[in-house]
């Protein structure tokens, strides 16, 4: 038997949360990526927030804006899980495009354009074409003419991008964003 102590915060087998969810508390860089246990790691984002919409989109881009779009993504994931039925579609696509974007920054070029490429796809529901306009400010069309993009970048160079550099404006009224739509 094993004296060598376990990583997580008490003497479980595994690393799961009281109901049986897999938690992995592995600290994690600021692309998501996981250390080694003890490594110094970035703050994780709470999960299971109820946001309003605004909240989301602003969270989300401060965290696009400072390199850290894994993190975005999962603002992105609890909007999906808490808003309305009708809109998961909407917050799927943004998180697959911050999905997209870590995958492009952590040189996972393939990987990148595919999920940018499905990310721009599934917010192009929400254009002026099918009726429903601009939700929350989002810049719909320039999100998916920024996906695309990329990933057309991405393809053709197969090269990381710095995540910060080339994160999105997500909202008209954000000032100070990336470099990125």
């Amino acid at each position: 038997m094993s004296t060598a102590p376990r990583p997580y915060e008490d003497d479980r087998d595994r690393d799961r949360d009281a109901e049986g969810r897999a938690r992995n508390q592995r600290p994690r860089d600021g692309l998501g990526r996981p250390l080694p246990y003890g490594a110094e790691g970035v703050a994780r984002q709470p999960e299971g927030v109820v946001r309003t919409p605004g909240e989301s989109l602003a969270e989300a881009q401060e965290l696009l804006d400072t390199g850290r779009p894994f993190h975005a993504h999962e603002v992105f994931e609890d909007a999906w899980k808490s808003g309305p039925e009708e809109e998961r579609g909407l917050w799927q696509g943004m998180a697959q495009l911050a999905v997209g974007l870590t995958h492009a920054a952590r040189g996972n070029a393939t990987g990148g354009a595919r999920l940018l490429l499905r990310g721009a796809a599934a917010v192009s529901a929400w254009t002026e074409e099918t009726g429903r306009p601009r939700p929350y400010g989002i810049r719909v069309p320039e999100l998916i003419d920024w996906a695309r993009t990329l990933a057309e970048e991405l393809a053709r160079e197969q090269r990381p991008v710095e995540a910060d550099t080339r994160a999105p404006r997500l909202r008209e009224s954000q000032e100070g964003s990336g470099t990125g739509a």
